[in-house]
């Protein structure tokens, strides 16, 4: 399944990038997976093979009313193919790609207690101008953290926290 929304996605994402809509039709698939992430009924309604082809894009037209048609063809061809389960996974593609072409960089700061926004700020400055990217940063708070915070950069993961510190030397005082 992962690879064939791996091709629907780079399908829509040049199919929308070469119209300049890409921004439009990422939204626009986000809103539409959204809605059948939070309406049962309606995932079940495009999800079963109870509904004829027909049925589902006589009901996406209303549903996708004033939507762009690249993101309206790209939906019934989903359904047409009896592809329609994997709009989450090629949703989650699509944003890849999307964070890929405009050079997005996802970071996670992590911390004991809040920080100061000047802080986060200057961490993200940092990372941006180290990697060349934009940054797209959230800070959270985690009491478990205990001391330090925990960085995720992307998929690599910097943690210098006491815990990890204290756990470190809780193996090597066992060792010896």
């Amino acid at each position: 399944m992962e690879a064939i929304a791996r091709v629907y996605a780079r399908s829509l994402f040049e199919v929308a990038q070469e119209a300049d809509k890409l921004d439009t039709v990422r939204e626009q698939l986000g809103e539409f997976t959204d809605a059948l992430d939070g309406n049962q009924e309606l995932s079940v309604f495009f999800f079963s093979p109870y509904f004829s082809t027909e049925e589902k894009k006589t009901s996406l037209g209303g549903a996708l009313e004033g939507a762009d048609p690249i993101t309206e063809n790209f939906l019934e061809l989903l359904i047409e193919k009896h592809r329609m389960p994997a709009v989450f996974r090629v949703r989650r593609e699509l944003d890849a790609l999307w964070e890929e072409e405009n050079k997005l960089l996802p970071v996670q700061i992590t911390s004991a207690v809040e920080l100061e926004s000047s802080t986060v700020e200057r961490i993200g400055r940092e990372i941006g101008e180290q990697t060349g990217r934009k940054v797209n940063l959230t800070a959270s708070v985690d009491p478990d953290v205990l001391g330090g915070i925990v960085l995720r950069v992307g998929n690599q993961i910097l943690d210098a926290t006491i815990r990890t510190r204290l756990e470190s030397l809780r193996k090597q005082v066992a060792k010896a």
